[in-house]
């Protein structure tokens, strides 16, 4: 009799072990997931994250959040740490640009190398532009080149190691010049520049489209011209082997569960496939798409070789 209630009793934990492992699994989520925006609120990433945030939230009834993360002119390395750090269950996804899996793990941050992160998909290319103030006594990137050479010129950036930063020190040094000065910002906008703070910056176009016609727009970075700002050459028009694209993904630790990827990249999807999505695009000049895990992980792979050849230009 003691042997037959000790088998029952066993199997009856197996059970109890199994549904409760079925159980936890149907959960998730089961408690507020956190998207991490290692930047200010406000630009495209940040504005797109918190849609895709807000739609996980109604497609499985729990509470969904932008948390931002600013550098403090460290670009978006900070808060990728951040994600990094927390646990591998899916309640903390990044929201982050090019630089943090190519270039993160290359700059001696521990928490970053190797790189930590598996993508869930990229959804924008960001209208990046180098961009001057109205007053600039030059309207082109061989005229800031021109008087570069005989008159100081200051750079603002979101941080130096970042892909733009890296882009605009390359073309100036193909150009034949280079600035008197350079700073990271968190935020680069119509203010930054009418502050007199520098006079020259690359930044997102949505930052400075209220005072678009008050700035000088002297190129794109991108693969493609910016169609709110056609007739302004990209920076790979004017030096073909800077040709890269300045993109923003969705991104979980190696280790997360296939299910909470499902479900992000399932909410995702459905934002980057809306109405809002495709008016917020044709209103920046943002591109908004959704690139699945296979084709950005080789995404990530040409960025990296591309980012190799960006660096011996700076070497020579």
């Amino acid at each position: 009799m003691n042997k037959l209630l000790s088998i029952a009793l066993a199997l009856s934990v197996s059970s109890a072990t199994l549904l409760a492992s079925s159980v936890a699994l149907a959960e998730y989520p089961e408690k507020p997931v956190t998207f991490v925006v290692p930047f200010p609120p406000g630009d495209l990433e940040d504005i797109l994250t918190r849609m895709i945030a807000d739609q996980f939230q109604k497609d499985n009834g729990v509470a969904a959040a932008v948390v931002n993360k600013p550098g403090g002119g460290g670009g978006p390395f900070p808060g990728a740490i951040e994600v990094a750090k927390a646990p591998a269950d899916g309640y903390t996804v990044g929201s982050f640009v090019i630089a943090v899996p190519t270039v993160g793990p290359t700059i001696g941050i521990p928490e970053l190398s190797p790189n930590p992160f598996e993508p869930l998909g990229n959804f924008l290319t960001y209208p990046f532009v180098i961009v001057a103030g109205a007053n600039a006594p030059y309207n082109d990137i061989d005229g800031l080149a021109e008087y570069a050479k005989k008159n100081d010129v200051a750079l603002g950036h979101f941080g130096g190691p970042l892909v733009p930063t890296q882009v605009t020190f390359a073309l100036a040094k193909k150009k034949g010049f280079e600035f008197a000065s350079e700073a990271p910002f968190d935020a680069l906008d119509c203010n930054t520049l009418a502050s007199g703070d520098v006079d020259v910056m690359n930044t997102t176009l949505q930052l400075i489209l209220p005072c678009l016609d008050q700035v000088k727009v002297l190129a794109s970075i991108g693969s493609e011209r910016i169609s709110l700002i056609p007739d302004v050459p990209t920076v790979s028009e004017l030096v073909p082997e800077l040709n890269l694209v300045l993109w923003n993904g969705l991104f979980v630790h190696k280790d997360t569960p296939q299910d909470a990827r499902k479900k992000i990249i399932a909410s995702a999807k459905k934002v980057i496939e809306s109405d809002a999505a495709k008016k917020l695009a044709k209103e920046t000049g943002a591109l908004v798409y959704w690139q699945d895990v296979e084709a950005a992980a080789k995404q990530i792979d040409s960025d990296i070789a591309a980012l190799e050849v960006l660096g011996k230009i700076l070497e020579k």
